[in-house]
C-alpha cells in the first residue's frame, strides 16, 4: 500500500459513526445554552475591543490577542484550499453542511472556551496554561485523565503544519515559478519544492521560539488585514456577478440534499462538509482551546463569548466568500486541479491579470500565520507530556515536518491531518459535554451580574 492509501484509510476509521459527536455534541450545545450567548453577539465585540479590561488577571495575551492567535490557526489555508477540497470532492452541497457545522461550532466554541479559563492550569515553570488537557486533569476525575494524554498524542501530529506548508509551496511554485516558465513542470519539481520549504522553514523559526507572546504580536497585526484584502477580493467579484449570486445559493442547498450529490448522497456530502469545517474553523477540535486559555481574564464567560466570534468571522463569511468565486468562476468544473491551484484559477477568472497574485499575498500570510500557531498548539501538548525544558526538540521536528509536507502530495497530508482531527474531538467534546453544567452555571451567574450593572 502507498503512503496515500494508508492515511486514507487511517481517516476513513477515524471519521467513523462516532464522529457523530461532533455535530451532536454542538447540537447539544446549542440547546443546553438555550441561545443565551448569541444575544451577546454585541457584548462579545466589545470585550475584543478592549471595553470591558479585567485589571490584575492571569494570563499572556489580551482577549483581542486570544482571538488573533485561535483566527491566525484558523483563517488561513482551510479558508481557501480546504474550501476548494469540499467543492471538488463533495460538491456544491459540502458547502451548506460548513454552514451547518458552524452554526453549531458557535456554541461549541463558548462551551470549550469558557472551561479553557475555568480549568487552567500551570506548568513546570508556575505559568498558567489552558488547553483541553488541562480542562481534563483540573475539572474531571482521574479515571478521565487518560484523554489528556491522548489528546496531546495525536495533538502532536494534528498541529503539524502539513496542510499549509504544502499548499503555500504548490502555489507559489505555481505561479511564481511553472507558469513564468522558469522551469518546465514536466521535469519535475521535488527539488523546486524542497527549496522552497527551507525558505518556508527558515521563515517559521524565526517567530516560533519566541512562544505565544510573539505569536499574537504578530498574528494581531497581520491576520485582520489579510482578512480585509481578502474579503475585498470576494466581494469585488460577488459585486460584478451580483445577478448570479442567489442561484449559486440555491445551487449549494439543493446540492445538500441531493442523492446524485458529487459527494455519494446527502450522507457522504454532510461527512465531506462536516470533515472540511473542521479543519476551517477547528470548534471542538480543542486547538482553539489552547490560544483562548492563555488569555489575560478572570471571567471564563467573556473568553467563551470572544471565541465563538471565531466560526462566524471564518466559516460562515471567509469560506462562503471562497466558495462563491470558486462558483462564480466556473473552474470546479472539468479541471484537475486541487486545493489552492483551484481556487487561484478561480481568482484568475474572476480577477484577471492580478486575481491569483492577490490570492498569492493573502496565501503567504495566511499560511505563514497559522503554522505560526499550529507550532504553539504542538508545543502546547508536547510540554503537557514531556516538560517544558525539552520543548525545543518538538520544534526541531515541527520544523522538518515542513520538508516533508513541502514534497508530499495534497491527498497524504489531507488524510494525515482529518485523522488527527478526528482523534483530537474525541476528548475535547467528551469533557465539554460533562462540563456542561458548570458552564452553564458560570454563564448564568455572568450574565446575570451584566445585566444588573
Amino acid at each position: 500500500m502507498t503512503l496515500e492509501q494508508i492515511t486514507l484509510k487511517a481517516a476513513d476509521i477515524a471519521w467513523g459513526p462516532h464522529m457523530l459527536l461532533l455535530v451532536g455534541g454542538g447540537v447539544f450545545f446549542l440547546l443546553y445554552s438555550r441561545f443565551v450567548p448569541f444575544r451577546y453577539l454585541r457584548h462579545a465585540i466589545e470585550i475584543v475591543a478592549g471595553k470591558h479590561p479585567d485589571k490584575g488577571a492571569k494570563g499572556h495575551i489580551s482577549h483581542a490577542g486570544a482571538l488573533s492567535s485561535a483566527m491566525a490557526g484558523t483563517v488561513g489555508m482551510g479558508n481557501i484550499g480546504s474550501v476548494a477540497v469540499a467543492i471538488m470532492v463533495g460538491g456544491p452541497g459540502a458547502i451548506f453542511w460548513m454552514w451547518i457545522s458552524a452554526i453549531v461550532g458557535i456554541a461549541t466554541k463558548f462551551f470549550t472556551c469558557t472551561l479553557a479559563i475555568m480549568y487552567r492550569g500551570t506548568d513546570e515553570n508556575g505559568q498558567v496554561q489552558g488547553g483541553p488537557m488541562y480542562i481534563i486533569t483540573q475539572g474531571l476525575d482521574k479515571k478521565w485523565h487518560f484523554l489528556a494524554v491522548f489528546f496531546c498524542v495525536v495533538g502532536l501530529v494534528g498541529n503539524f503544519p502539513l496542510f499549509n506548508a504544502n499548499q503555500l509551496v504548490q502555489i507559489v511554485r505555481e505561479w511564481l515559478i511553472v507558469k513564468p516558465g522558469l522551469i518546465d513542470s514536466a521535469e519535475g519539481t521535488f527539488w523546486i519544492d524542497l527549496s522552497l520549504g527551507v525558505v518556508v522553514m527558515c521563515v517559521v523559526a524565526s517567530v516560533i521560539l519566541g512562544g505565544i507572546k510573539r505569536i499574537a504580536a504578530v498574528a494581531l497585526r497581520v491576520v485582520p488585514l489579510m482578512i480585509l484584502l481578502y474579503l475585498s477580493c470576494a466581494f469585488f467579484v460577488i459585486a460584478t456577478n451580483i445577478a448570479n449570486v442567489p442561484g449559486y445559493f440555491k445551487l449549494i442547498i439543493t446540492e445538500a440534499f441531493s442523492l446524485n450529490s458529487v459527494g455519494g448522497g446527502i450522507l457522504g456530502t454532510m461527512l465531506i462538509g462536516i470533515r472540511r469545517a473542521a479543519f476551517s474553523n477547528e470548534a471542538g477540535i480543542g486547538t482553539e482551546v489552547m490560544a483562548h486559555g492563555s488569555a489575560k481574564t478572570s471571567e471564563p464567560v467573556k473568553e467563551g463569548l470572544v471565541a465563538m466570534l471565531g466560526p462566524a468571522i471564518d466559516t460562515l463569511i471567509v469560506c462562503t466568500a471562497t466558495a462563491m468565486i470558486i462558483l462564480i468562476s466556473g473552474v470546479w468544473q472539468g479541471t484537475e486541479a486541487q486545493g489552492v491551484n483551484l481556487s487561484a484559477q478561480a481568482f484568475n477568472v474572476t480577477i484577471p491579470g492580478i486575481g491569483p497574485y492577490l490570492l498569492i499575498i493573502c496565501v503567504i500570510f495566511f499560511s505563514i500565520s497559522t503554522i505560526f500557531t499550529q507550532a504553539f498548539y504542538g508545543g502546547q501538548c508536547f510540554a503537557f507530556l514531556f516538560g517544558r525544558k525539552h520543548l525545543r526538540y518538538y520544534r526541531y521536528v515541527f520544523l522538518l515536518a515542513i520538508l516533508f509536507a513541502a514534497t508530499a502530495t495534497i491527498q497524504e497530508v489531507v488524510n494525515l491531518i482529518d485523522a488527527a482531527y478526528a482523534l483530537m474531538a474525541i476528548p475535547t467534546m467528551t469533557s465539554a459535554i460533562l462540563l456542561a453544567p458548570k458552564v452553564r452555571a458560570e454563564a448564568k451567574r455572568y450574565f446575570a451580574k451584566l445585566e444588573s450593572k
